[in-house]
């Protein structure tokens, strides 16, 4: 379970390790079309965060409704105030895709309540804490220590000793460290 997150940090990535196409022909540069990089653009964010194409549609169609704030950090805060997501950024889980196996399975609390939805929308001062019979396993008892040397973003405050984490601001574009062309994301979408 842990190998897949730290592979995908390591010198091992496959991103990292063959920035090019395979076969013979895969170092030859290639010009895209405006097309094929709105598209590159929109499965790299879909495949970081694990969206399905529905989902990641609904986020970008609240965006561009979205008149009080900018169209990007709009899908970011979308994004980035996901519970999987939440939960990743705090520091108890490797990867997102952990940490969507946890929400799923019920061991984390919002406010004290089970909430088993990935997708679940975090707010300023909701709490995320892990639940009692999660704490026991074996997963968590083995990474106490990484989840007390981890940074979280200035919109989490944590408290690793009690698996306690809340959220205190707002994501933006700048905290959440996230690299991806959101303009060209949009404008796929506004198709």
């Amino acid at each position: 379970m842990q190998l897949k997150a730290e592979r995908s940090l390591s010198q091992k990535s496959a991103m990292i390790r063959k920035p090019y196409r395979p076969g013979m022909h895969g170092k030859r540069r290639r010009m895209m079309s405006e097309y094929a990089l709105q598209l590159a653009e929109k499965q790299k964010i879909r495949l970081t965060y694990g969206l399905s194409e529905r989902r990641m549609k609904r986020y970008a169609s609240d965006a561009t409704r979205n008149k009080i704030i900018s169209k990007t950090d709009c899908l970011v805060r979308g994004l980035e105030s996901r519970l999987d997501n939440t939960v990743f950024r705090a520091g108890f889980a490797p990867s997102r895709s952990i940490a969507r196996q946890l929400v799923s399975h019920g061991h984390i609390l919002v406010n004290n309540k089970r909430v088993t939805i990935s997708s679940y929308a975090m707010r300023r001062g909701d709490i995320i804490t892990v639940s009692g019979q999660a704490r026991k396993t074996k997963a968590f008892s083995e990474s106490l220590e990484t989840i007390k040397k981890h940074i979280p973003p200035a919109w989490i405050k944590t408290d690793p000793d009690a698996l306690r984490a809340e959220v205190v601001g707002v994501p933006t574009l700048e905290q959440s460290g996230i690299n991806f062309n959101i303009p060209l994301i949009l404008e796929f979408y506004s198709r």
